[in-house]
């Protein structure tokens, strides 16, 4: 059994440390170097609850587990109906379909706080998001070939998009 709760500036640490993990594979940031925790304060603090919530995702003892956010797009007024999200698991969790739990739990609840785009922007190369993504009828909505440097290699970046209001 595993529950969401909003997240809090004390779970910064743990979002941090989970964020992290992911960094080494190149499969599902663009950062190329550990991040720290004052760093994530500013992208902390432009979420709300509200319309743009950070998740936690616990399992029965309580234990952090994964996050989930919901990242206003461009920046604009007129793009407030549409939303990125990002999924990320700490590494003993991944590959247990933890992913389509949290989709599922996100494309679900989006609706309620007047979203009605969902947005995934995911490496072309990151073949388990992209076929997580599928599953849930997202479609790739636009290829941007080779855009990021990673270790020499260029990488596309998919945006996979569902409408879901």
């Amino acid at each position: 059994m595993y529950t969401f709760r909003d997240a809090l500036i004390a779970d910064l640490p743990r979002i941090t440390e989970i964020y992290n993990s992911t960094i080494a594979s190149r499969l599902v940031t663009a950062d190329t170097e550990l991040v720290t925790v004052e760093s994530k304060k500013p992208w902390f603090e432009n979420h709300n609850s509200a319309t743009r919530p950070i998740w936690m995702l616990e399992n029965e003892q309580q234990e952090i587990v994964g996050w989930v956010s919901f990242q206003s797009f461009y920046g604009r007024p007129a793009y407030q109906g549409t939303a990125e999200i990002s999924i990320y698991l700490d590494p003993n969790y991944r590959s247990q379909g933890l992913g389509k739990y949290i989709l599922q739990h996100c494309i679900a609840e989006a609706p309620k706080m007047g979203i009605k785009t969902l947005l995934g922007f995911i490496f072309a190369h990151n073949t388990p998001s992209i076929n997580l993504f599928k599953k849930f009828q997202f479609e790739e909505w636009a290829l941007l070939p080779n855009i990021a440097n990673l270790d020499g290699i260029e990488r596309s970046l998919s945006i996979m998009g569902l409408r879901v209001g």
